[in-house]
């Protein structure tokens, strides 16, 4: 069997990385992402990028590191109001940005991830997110046909993995990560925990190693926090 385990996040990326290429990045916000694979990629100077995520994080973290750096020559995405400094590149034109509601945008994963090239929803019916799309009526009702997205690479960040690339996540990092993994020619995945094959129950599997075609173990990641919104002790 192939050795899907490298030793580190830039070794992982190794002859995968090119100008131009399409990078879907899980997480939410800043709840799951890659950060060890997103900053060897940053590290690697690759630029000219279409980066397909839920939002672009914040400043410097996550996906931000790569807008910091102006390696982002567009964003696909549903939100980016928390990243200041994507604002200023948008509104200076310095960096493209679609934008797609956040179900629509995670269906257009999935349906690539499966194969399917577009499907038709009501979302955005009537608003920019129609502009220059065809439209369909299905039963009086009328639908807005999205396209499949499919990237050249994947970044996603899992609980536990075995070696084989058999993944599990915790919580609410899960997030975009599973629907992930399946939409790209190579789906790279960070791991805070590696175990042996056979250690992971079958049934707590959520992405299977089928879809995995390196791994890298992060064993203590640094985990942002966004926004704290715990009570003071008495």
């Amino acid at each position: 069997m192939t050795n899907k385990v490298y030793r580190d996040s830039a070794s992982a990326l190794t002859g995968l990385l090119r100008d131009g290429m399409t990078i879907i990045s899980g997480g939410f916000g800043i709840c799951g992402i890659p950060d060890s694979l997103l900053a060897a990629i940053e590290d690697s100077g690759v630029r000219d990028l279409t980066i397909v995520t839920n939002n672009p994080g914040l400043d410097g973290m996550g996906v931000g590191r790569l807008v910091n750096s102006r390696q982002v020559r567009k964003l696909i995405a549903s939100y980016a109001g928390e990243n200041a400094t994507f604002a200023k590149q948008y509104l200076a034109g310095e960096v493209e940005l679609e934008y797609c509601p956040q179900g629509s945008l995670v269906e257009r994963i999935r349906a690539g991830g499966s194969g399917i090239p577009a499907f038709y929803t009501p979302t955005g019916v009537g608003t920019q997110v129609a502009e220059g799309k065809e439209t369909r009526l299905f039963d009086g009702r009328e639908y807005l046909l999205e396209r499949g997205i499919f990237g050249d690479l994947a970044v996603i960040h899992a609980w536990k993995g075995d070696s084989e690339g058999n993944l599990v996540y915790r919580m609410t990092a899960r997030n975009f990560n599973p629907v992930m993994a399946t939409a790209a020619k190579v789906t790279v995945a960070e791991v805070e925990h590696l175990v042996e094959p056979g250690e992971i129950d079958p049934d707590h599997i959520i992405t299977p190693g089928i879809f995995v075609k390196r791994m890298v173990q992060v064993p203590d990641p640094y985990k942002h926090i966004e926004k704290r919104t715990v009570r003071q002790r008495a």
